[in-house]
């Protein structure tokens, strides 16, 4: 089972011309297919006099959902050489749509398949990578007087707080690894004497 995987947080755009023709590639995140689907039909709608829009994309990571279309083009010169660049990029939860303005001039099959790459790999670079790491979601509850060292230690370490409710006492909701949670319920148990309280939500996705 996958602990991490790599994807694109925000829209990012690659061009290239090849022969008068213009190949305008948009790398955008998404987390289902009807995200990747909705996604390229914006697409279309914006470049609506565009010859082709062709599109692949890549959601999930263990066994990862998988789609290209040449939208038109010769088969497998526009879809799969765009799906080939998602994976050797190692990315995943992300839709390409390679935007085709026809110059008038034919590239044949080899040239046309490397054009679409080469915009999709320049998508790809002038997007900005993150790493999102499966962790452990725990809610911590102290009294106020032990809030502040549960705060320093977090901050030390560098943890991710998720969120902090303040009622009668203080719950804190972080994302942990396996070692800094071990680490996080010895601490407070020893700096609480055991009153601290903690609770496990499952694993979950967290932006790292």
């Amino acid at each position: 089972m996958a602990t991490e995987f790599l994807t694109v947080d925000k829209d990012a755009q690659g061009e290239i011309t090849e022969k008068k023709s213009r190949f305008i590639a948009t790398v955008h995140h998404v987390e289902s297919e009807e995200e990747a689907l909705d996604f390229i039909n914006t697409v279309k709608k914006t470049c609506w006099d565009a010859r082709h829009n062709c599109f692949a994309y890549v959601i999930g990571t263990d066994q990862p959902t998988e789609r290209a279309n040449d939208d038109g083009e010769p088969s497998r010169t526009a879809g799969l050489p765009i799906l080939e660049t998602i994976k050797a990029a190692g990315l995943t939860n992300v839709c390409i749509v390679v935007t085709r303005y026809f110059g008038g001039i034919l590239l044949g099959t080899g040239p046309l398949a490397r054009a679409y790459r080469d915009a999709a790999s320049a998508a790809v670079s002038a997007a900005v990578p993150v790493r999102y790491s499966l962790m452990h979601e725990v809610l911590f509850t102290v009294d106020y007087d032990l809030y502040g060292k549960l705060r320093y230690e977090a901050e030390r370490l560098e943890l991710i707080t998720l969120d902090t409710e303040y009622s009668d006492k203080v719950t804190v909701k972080m994302a942990l690894s396996d070692d800094s949670l071990k680490y996080m319920q010895s601490y407070l148990n020893d700096v609480s004497g055991g009153t601290a309280a903690f609770e496990t939500n499952g694993k979950t996705w967290v932006k790292t």
